[in-house]
């Protein structure tokens, strides 16, 4: 039986196939679709600001962050976010969320979307983003589309298409 201590740490190269393990359990090969998966084809995640949770050198959940343009407007896309099923409600993704949104917080970043369930990211500061002058490369459903100010009124005038920063994933 595996102990259930779990350890956070930034993400590292080592980890990417445990990583895309845990990613195809929880989500499938229909992830290849969505449009966030659109936008992180286009460059790297940002591996200072990803974690996995550890249960000795075992990976048992990790959180990415992509750095991206929203038109002229620097910005992180959080996701995936997954759990492998027997280590679910124990508070990892949590842990990690608070981990990666306080590293981007402490890099100077202002503002990070996703795409996902509001009941499940409202705590960590995210609100849908209906409204707003910003589209993804692919639909999404409105009530899906969260972002989290940063610094006060990051999203404010705040418009256009999202891409990764480095000008691909479109």
């Amino acid at each position: 039986m595996l102990s259930h201590v779990v350890a956070y740490t930034p993400e590292e190269p080592v980890h990417d196939v445990a990583i895309e393990e845990i990613n195809k359990e929880a989500f499938g090969p229909g992830r290849f679709t969505r449009a966030a998966y659109r936008i992180r084809e286009g460059g790297p995640h940002d591996r200072n600001l990803s974690f996995v949770a550890l249960n000795g050198a075992h990976i048992v959940g990790s959180v990415r962050l992509t750095p991206i343009l929203i038109g002229a407007t620097p910005a992180m896309l959080l996701g995936p976010l997954a759990v492998r099923p027997g280590w679910k409600k124990q508070g990892i993704g949590a842990a990690l969320m608070r981990k990666c949104m306080e590293a981007a917080r402490l890099a100077g970043h202002r503002l990070v979307i996703l795409v996902g369930d509001e009941p499940y990211y409202a705590p960590f500061g995210f609100r849908p983003i209906a409204g707003h002058q910003i589209q993804m490369p692919a639909p999404v459903e409105p009530s899906r589309f969260l972002a989290c100010e940063l610094t006060p009124h990051a999203l404010k005038g705040v418009q256009g298409r999202v891409r990764h920063a480095s000008g691909g994933g479109l």
